[in-house]
């Protein structure tokens, strides 16, 4: 049994406080947050121990790994606190919006060598990960297109904005990290392009709401990327690859959302999720599953923090391409 340490108690802690109970060979022995009294009350729901101090927390023999849930500002240095206890680490994307940080952070990593995964878990979405063992099986031939749609319901509070890095590195992430995996390559340039169309306090931010992303890999693929904060019909996710010999779709989630479409047949269904917690539930206990496993197998995880360090370049890369106009190369390492 693996005692899991949760750290914070907001949106996705409980998305993931269940998912820890959930699985049968994880127990989650406590739950961290400075303000004391949000720890009791999550506590309270999933069980464990409510916590405040990091230091103590970190030093309890019973604490075999910890889930980062906090905001994006604090995972580095929870991040350093845990590695440098020897615990190892799943924790939420993105590492951080800074790439000099992030940096930092993979030098600490490489000195404390703990197990770490980060939470891209979309990876884990079982349409996804049929169309990426499809792809890898040749099942198409070589990619010549690889395109993702993700809309949003509608657009996130101000605040979340304000804070979030922007949309390319909040929400084009995601599809960025699916799309170098499913490729198994990061692109050599970026072109994107964004227009603030749903809520103008978002535009007032400098940020934009509708985005469509091009990246460019070394092998001659194709991406396409688009991108909505606001979609009248739900939650819109779907993705298509297109090879020399065929295609692959996932479509919006339904029981089976796999189709295949080749010269002897096409095969589809139909809907729609409202929302991430609900598209991408199943998810978030695979995810957590696999960095169980790695962990028991003396395995790396994956997602790994070079996986999220060359997500953020890209995704940056994408913002400087919106707002100027330029075709941008990554500052990879």
């Amino acid at each position: 049994m693996l005692n899991i340490a949760l750290l914070g108690s907001g949106r996705m802690a409980h998305v993931y406080g269940p998912k820890i109970n959930a699985h049968p060979q994880m127990n989650l022995a406590a739950i961290f947050n400075p303000r004391l009294s949000s720890a009791q009350k999550a506590a309270a729901q999933y069980g464990g121990r409510a916590e405040d101090s990091l230091d103590d927390l970190l030093a309890a023999p019973d604490i075999d790994a910890v889930v980062i849930a906090t905001p994006t500002n604090t995972h580095l240095e929870y991040i350093g606190a845990c590695a440098k206890a020897g615990k190892p680490i799943y924790c939420e994307k993105p590492l951080d919006l800074n790439l000099e940080r992030v940096d930092h952070c993979l030098d600490m990593l490489a000195t404390h060598r703990v197990p770490f995964m980060l939470g891209f878990n979309r990876r884990f979405d079982p349409d996804v990960a049929a169309l990426k063992k499809a792809v890898d099986a040749g099942d198409i031939g070589a990619l010549t297109f690889l395109m993702s749609w993700s809309r949003e319901p509608a657009p996130p509070p101000i605040q979340y904005v304000k804070q979030s890095g922007g949309y390319f590195v909040d929400g084009t992430i995601h599809d960025i990290d699916l799309m170098c995996w499913i490729t198994n390559e990061n692109p050599s340039e970026v072109f994107a392009a964004g227009s603030c169309l749903f809520d103008p306090e978002i535009g007032a931010e400098g940020d934009f709401d509708a985005t469509m992303t091009t990246l460019k890999m070394p092998s001659g693929c194709i991406v396409h990327i688009n991108n909505s904060r606001k979609c009248a019909y739900g939650f819109d996710q779907r993705i298509e690859a297109f090879g020399r010999d065929g295609m692959l779709q996932t479509q919006n989630h339904r029981d089976q959302n796999l189709i295949r479409s080749t010269q002897d047949a096409t095969q589809a269904k139909a809907p729609l999720k409202h929302f991430f917690l609900e598209r991408y539930d199943a998810s978030f206990g695979h995810a957590l599953d696999a960095f169980y496993q790695s962990i028991m197998a003396g395995a790396a995880p994956s997602p790994s923090a070079s996986d999220g360090r060359n997500a953020l370049a890209i995704a940056l890369a994408c913002t400087h391409s919106a707002k100027t106009g330029e075709t941008v190369k990554p500052d990879y390492i």
